[in-house]
């Protein structure tokens, strides 16, 4: 749960001091109140960037952009009721006040609705190197390079986490003090986290052979260095109508030739099309596997994913591929991660 206090300024307060309320813990709001902790009006992201389009400059009052009249509800209504009013209203966070108007609480939607946690287990690869970002890669390893206010790898298991998944595996090499220091047993961000530790270059199925124990049900492995909004339910959901023992997601990369292409029989023209473009799936770095997958992982040998594929396959397993249509971005040079920082906003704001 986010703490909503560190979203409370005072009336004196900046629209730049609004800004650091907005982006502090991620609820996107800023609660305006007196010394009294009496509700003043509240700021939502929408109010600050209409406040900057007006031309407001950063150093003049939050109150000049604040909604004074927002929704609040009273300190003796239910949990249902909230609910209820919230979800007619469209609102992700409204104010609790107790009978003198003093905020005493914040509820936020999508923590009232709350998704059951699933049993099935995240695999994030974070153990990379990251040499195509370096100097950005020099003190940090490429997973804690922050994408908007946070890590790369605090995205992915807040999205993960979403949708109820809150088991997870990070398999970490390069600089594994500071992800362990960051992410620790995982509490503070309510999912629970356990560390494998790749001594050597594994590849992204290798590292599987490194699991203290088994899955008891489908999981997921993820590269650590990918944005996505992808549905893991719906994910998950057509893995297991297809019957799959590993699903692979793929996206759609369009390549335009620069030339025109010309098409011969022998010596004999026979046809020229202008730059056509051409259709391709790559893979996404995004998989589900079952357990019985990992009979084909040995034990601390390499072993790219595409290969555990290209072995299953062979071994007359159900593998199949999952098209990718939400946004997705692997964040693999420098001018993957300046877009990713202009995206994220829009994206995962």
């Amino acid at each position: 749960m986010k703490n909503w206090k560190e979203t409370v300024i005072g009336p004196e307060a900046t629209i730049l001091d609004a800004i650091s309320a907005l982006d502090k813990v991620g609820l996107q709001i800023a609660i305006v109140v007196d010394e009294d902790y009496k509700l003043l009006g509240m700021i939502t992201d929408g109010d600050l960037r209409r406040g900057i389009l007006k031309g407001y400059a950063l150093d003049k009052p939050a109150r000049l952009i604040m909604n004074p009249h927002p929704r609040s509800v009273s300190i003796h209504e239910t949990k249902e009721a909230i609910l209820q009013k919230m979800t007619s209203l469209s609102i992700q966070h409204i104010p609790v006040l107790d009978e003198q108007g003093r905020i005493v609480k914040l509820e936020v939607l999508e923590e009232l609705v709350q998704i059951p946690t699933k049993p099935n287990d995240v695999v994030l690869i974070a153990g990379g190197l990251g040499t195509r970002l370096r100097p950005l890669t020099e003190d940090f390893p490429k997973p804690l390079l922050k994408v908007g206010s946070k890590p790369i790898l605090e995205t992915i298991i807040d999205n993960f986490s979403e949708y109820g998944f809150r088991n997870f595996y990070l398999s970490v090499n390069y600089k594994s003090d500071l992800i362990e220091e960051h992410f620790g047993n995982g509490s503070q961000f309510g999912v629970g986290i356990k560390y494998v530790h790749e001594d050597k270059k594994m590849g992204t199925a290798g590292a599987l052979g490194l699991l203290p124990e088994r899955p008891k049900s489908s999981f997921f492995v993820m590269n650590a260095d990918l944005l996505t909004k992808v549905n893991f339910q719906q994910l998950l959901d057509f893995h297991k109508e297809n019957g799959a023992i590993a699903t692979m997601c793929v996206r759609q990369y369009d390549y335009q030739v620069p030339y025109g292409v010309v098409s011969i029989d022998g010596h004999k023209f026979i046809n020229i099309v202008e730059k056509p473009v051409q259709y391709f799936f790559i893979n996404a770095g995004i998989y589900i596997l079952e357990p019985e997958a990992l009979d084909f992982v040995p034990e601390n040998e390499y072993l790219d994913m595409p290969t555990l594929f290209a072995q299953l396959t062979q071994s007359d397993k159900h593998t199949i591929v999952f098209p990718i249509r939400e946004y997705w971005l692997d964040i693999g040079q420098k001018n993957d991660y300046d877009r990713a920082n202009d995206e994220f906003q829009g994206i995962f704001g």
